[in-house]
């Protein structure tokens, strides 16, 4: 009986004493629509007034907001770090552009502007560049560099887990010329949109960088060409390559060493 009731209050206890997970609805103003998004403060966030640093974490193709939340406990790295994790909504198929096609579509000025402003009004946030950081999978892992690439200001530093770096890579699946138009009339917005044509504007920007993706990946090749630009271009950045492939066995794991890195770069600024 004794061993219940301290089990019980041991439980009572860990709920008391954790992350706090709470699903927001985010008024955009450039597409005239609310956009849910989940945000997650750690346990000390309730119990001091101090500022925090911000993760913003962003899904793939065909995800959404809760994408993250369904496959690995962000509160525990939460607690962990003792940052803020953001997880916004990127749209089945934004790629986390402002789309010249489809007004709907506008998530580049959504999660660069809109969300970042939201939750710095709304939440004690640290909010400046050396205190924000932005990473993703796959599409996400595109979009993140490419906010980071387009925002300066805002994000210090930058990550891509098996990002589709290039969209030339692939121009016929994933919906891409719903939202820039088609490879054969508009190559040129292709090019325009890639991270790997953009990679020179990180010497000015300086974003600290983390890039990875594994060895049976897709898209490893592409991720090696990035990284080779980046030496070339004597652009400091973490690369590494894993074992996996484009999974979520890949992506859990490689979330470790994303925000181990952030936290670094946190705590160094």
């Amino acid at each position: 009986m004794i061993i219940k009731q301290l089990l019980f209050y041991l439980f009572l206890f860990s709920l008391l004493n954790s992350a706090e997970v709470d699903t927001v609805h985010i008024f955009s103003q450039s597409m005239n629509k609310h956009i849910s998004a989940i945000v997650v403060v750690p346990d000390t966030y309730k119990s001091t007034d101090s500022k925090l640093p911000v993760v913003y974490l962003l899904h793939g193709y065909s995800g959404d907001h809760k994408d993250w939340t369904a496959h690995t406990d962000l509160g525990d790295y939460a607690d962990s770090y003792n940052f803020i994790i953001v997880c916004p909504d990127g749209g089945y198929n934004s790629w986390y552009l402002d789309s010249p096609m489809d007004p709907g579509s506008q998530y580049r000025t959504h999660i660069g502007q809109e969300v970042v402003q939201y939750i710095d009004e709304k939440y004690r946030t640290i909010a400046e560049r050396k205190s924000r950081a932005i990473t993703g999978l796959s599409m996400g892992g595109h979009g993140a560099l490419y906010l980071s690439l387009e925002f300066p200001h805002v994000f210090g530093a930058a990550g891509s887990m098996s990002g589709v770096v290039d969209l030339q890579f692939t121009t016929k699946k994933y919906e891409l010329g719903e939202k820039i138009g088609s490879f054969e009339k508009f190559s040129e917005r292709w090019e325009k949109y890639s991270v790997i044509s953009k990679v020179y504007k990180f010497k000015d920007s300086q974003t600290h960088l983390i890039i990875d993706c594994g060895l049976d990946d897709e898209f490893i090749e592409i991720n090696r060409l990035l990284h080779n630009k980046l030496l070339a271009l004597d652009i400091s950045h973490d690369y590494s390559e894993k074992l996996g492939d484009h999974s979520w066995d890949y992506w859990v794991n490689a979330l470790n060493y994303h925000f181990l890195f952030f936290n670094k770069n946190f705590k160094n600024n």
